[in-house]
């Protein structure tokens, strides 16, 4: 096992999430100061499928009224069906901010140079130093034995499987994953050629039996759990608000998570169902980002100096404290220790692009 773990850890890389086909935008309008045009032209923010269920509606306009407070104008939420879309939705500009994962955001500035990067959650410590998350490949429970060999869990026997990621836009749903698969099955004769694209599709003489595409973190931990694939890609914050670890340690590989009796939409279906951690890769934190054609540069430092306050990181509506989580709230963020924002330049995602 550590020396699988060595492996991944090799592959420490950025954030977040993912989409794919079938696609749809929703609103929701903040509210701000009124005035002249300016005052009265909503900041748009897009958010990827993973953040725009109903569940996170309180959580997304915590955020809003910042943003509306600090610029003096309402906000208006453009919540999507599909990555693609949002993404598309900034580097077109058509939204001002939005929150993407490494590979989003630089599908969004290979598309648009104007849009750079605003802040990103730290770690527990309030630095970068530990502002990762991780991406996981699952397995229902009762399955995991048919990737272990002498009990320490191998990739070797997901060739062949049916396979779920998120997205070709997600970094820990296809990004992380794919590249990951890639260095191991590189190795071997019969893979030495195999590029991450050869995983988008399945087939008989593919890598994969057959390969979907959640939509989203959640979508992809559900095709694994509805039985629709053997091994699903996802990251471990994307399903934090509908999971809880029940044995091993959280987000190690053997880790075991149990869907709550009383999830939300879309694991609601599977109330107590267990699926465990067969691969787990840190991943750099998501970026929220600005559109610097829609936003002036004034703008940008403004929102970052708001975001980045204390006033932010003490705010249990944005960084979720566990007595706020007890009580029912679903959160984007978790205040466990010191986190809080922090503003990093482009140059952060390198690393993401060395992947690609």
């Amino acid at each position: 096992m550590r020396a699988i773990l060595g492996l991944l850890a090799t592959l420490l890389v950025l954030s977040a999430c993912g989409g794919a086909p079938a696609a749809g935008t929703t609103t929701s309008s903040g509210s701000a100061p009124t005035g002249g045009a300016a005052a009265t032209t909503p900041v748009i923010i897009a958010w990827l499928p993973n953040e725009s269920g109903a569940d996170l509606k309180d959580a997304r306009e915590a955020l809003g009224a910042v943003v509306s407070e600090t610029l003096g104008r309402p906000v208006e939420h453009r919540t999507t069906t599909d990555y693609i879309i949002a993404v598309e939705t900034v580097a077109n500009n058509n939204a001002h901010l939005a929150w993407f994962g490494a590979e989003a955001y630089v599908q969004a500035r290979d598309k648009n140079p104007s849009v750079v990067p605003l802040v990103i959650p730290s770690g527990a410590d309030g630095t970068l130093n530990s502002a990762v998350y991780y991406s996981w490949l699952a397995v229902p429970r009762g399955q995991e034995g048919n990737y272990q060999e002498g009990g320490v869990y191998k990739l070797d026997n997901i060739q062949g499987k049916r396979f779920s990621f998120v997205s070709n836009s997600s970094t820990s749903g296809f990004r992380v994953p794919s590249a990951t698969i890639v260095k191991y099955f590189g190795t071997m004769e019969q893979w030495k050629n195999i590029k991450a694209d050869d995983l988008l599709e399945g087939g008989p003489n593919n890598f994969f039996a057959d390969v979907q595409f959640g939509g989203s973190h959640q979508g992809a931990a559900v095709n694994m759990l509805s039985g629709k694939v053997d091994v699903a890609s996802f990251c471990d914050v994307c399903v934090q608000n509908y999971v809880s670890l029940v044995e091993g340690t959280a987000n190690q590989v053997g880790a075991v998570y149990r869907v709550n009796d009383d999830a939300s939409e879309p694991f609601d279906k599977f109330p107590g169902a267990e699926f465990v951690v067969i691969a787990s890769v840190p991943v750099l934190n998501a970026p929220f980002v600005a559109n610097g054609t829609m936003l002036t540069a004034d703008e940008i430092k403004r929102l970052q100096e708001a975001m980045t306050s204390d006033a932010v990181a003490n705010n249990p509506q944005i960084f979720a404290t566990k007595e706020v989580l007890d009580a029912g709230y679903k959160s984007l963020f978790r205040k466990t220790d010191a986190e809080r924002f922090l503003v990093v330049e482009d140059s952060f995602f390198d690393p993401i692009r060395a992947l690609r």
